[in-house]
């Protein structure tokens, strides 16, 4: 007789990479570091013009994301 044991609790699934806090806490931390990079370029306007909205975008996503459970 063999007793199959579940590896994972059902209250721990695993979630979409999407919900999770983990990666999507990184991902907004990338983007806010690539509109500050963008703000402080002598080089392309375009990124220039670009930088507030990555900014804004980016500090967004990171409040939203950092209420997600762990």
């Amino acid at each position: 007789m063999t007793n199959h044991r579940q590896t994972t609790s059902p209250s721990r699934q695993k979630r979409p990479f999407f919900i999770r806090r983990g990666p999507m806490e990184n991902i907004a931390t990338v983007l806010i570091s690539a509109g500050f990079l963008m703000l402080f370029q002598p080089f392309l306007l375009v990124l220039y013009t670009y930088s507030l909205a990555a900014l804004l975008a980016g500090t967004v996503m990171f409040i939203i994301v950092s209420k997600f459970p762990e």
